[in-house]
């Protein structure tokens, strides 16, 4: 028994190592030919630069225009991943605590959101005729609303383990609706509130064909259109552009491992059981 046990733990690790690799080379041949000459970087390999080049980030920064791309994205994701967040506790907590048929529709109707694709031409005319077409506001909508099923999914199977003698307890001390959800529930809600926050975040960064259909302006562009635009002008130049991808990358791999702990301990505290 404890041989198998030892065999099954071993093959799990090989496993995970060689997974762990394969996702590793990638990341690994960028950073290398971030540092080289253009013509060392021509052919993409693993070969060490010469002299590492670390003035690629800064010639990155000022022809791509990195610092208002950043401040686009970061713009974008932060008040879209609050609000959703917000938003998809509040409807979680409606939906877990009124248990009746048509509440029951309503949530499925929402999770379906995780699989139904998005109609892109028919979300361009309601952006027409809500003049949110080419603005930030309209971005941030889109990129909130595409993101609370599976908010809500998360945050409705979390809800479901915080006791309801909490919310009667909180009625009887004379806390009204609002003072109750956002001094009661939602505190208790942080494990699964702060994984949707950082899960979101991630999803609407690394966001590509949205802002691609919905933003016409240079100016408005995040980090991915960025690197997009930047490609097809120096797309001889693989050690810039293999810089301008670390520069676009690493604001998500910072804010992950942050607040993996927090991802980790939100998925795992029942934030998945409905």
């Amino acid at each position: 028994m404890m041989e198998n046990k030892l065999i099954k733990n071993s093959s799990q690790n090989i496993a995970i190592w060689i997974i762990s690799i394969i996702a590793i080379i990638p990341i690994l041949l960028i950073v290398i030919n971030a540092v080289k000459t253009a013509p060392e970087a021509s052919s993409m390999n693993f070969d060490f630069p010469s002299t590492l080049q670390f003035n690629n980030f800064m010639t990155v920064i000022e022809k791509g225009k990195l610092v208002i791309s950043f401040f686009n994205s970061f713009m974008y994701s932060g008040i879209s991943s609050i609000l959703c967040t917000l938003a998809s506790a509040m409807a979680a907590y409606v939906l877990a605590r009124n248990k009746t048929r048509f509440n029951r529709f309503l949530y499925l109707f929402i999770v379906m959101g995780i699989a139904l694709p998005l109609n892109y031409f028919t979300l361009i005319d309601v952006m027409k005729w809500t003049n949110l077409i080419n603005t930030r506001a309209g971005i941030i909508v889109i990129y909130m609303v595409t993101q609370i099923p599976f908010s809500v999914f998360i945050l409705y199977g979390f809800m479901r383990g915080v006791p309801r003698e909490l919310d009667e307890a909180a009625l009887i001390d004379g806390c009204g609706p609002k003072r109750l959800f956002f001094s009661v529930i939602f505190p208790m809600l942080q494990p699964a509130a702060v994984t949707v926050l950082i899960l979101s975040f991630l999803n609407t960064w690394n966001e590509f064909v949205l802002p691609l259909y919905y933003l016409n302006s240079a100016d408005k562009w995040p980090m991915t259109l960025a690197v997009y635009n930047f490609f097809g002008q120096f797309e001889q130049s693989w050690n810039l552009v293999s810089a301008d991808i670390i520069l676009t990358i690493m604001p998500v791999v910072i804010i992950y491992l942050l607040g993996q702990r927090f991802i980790i301990t939100g998925m795992t505290s029942g934030s998945v059981k409905g």
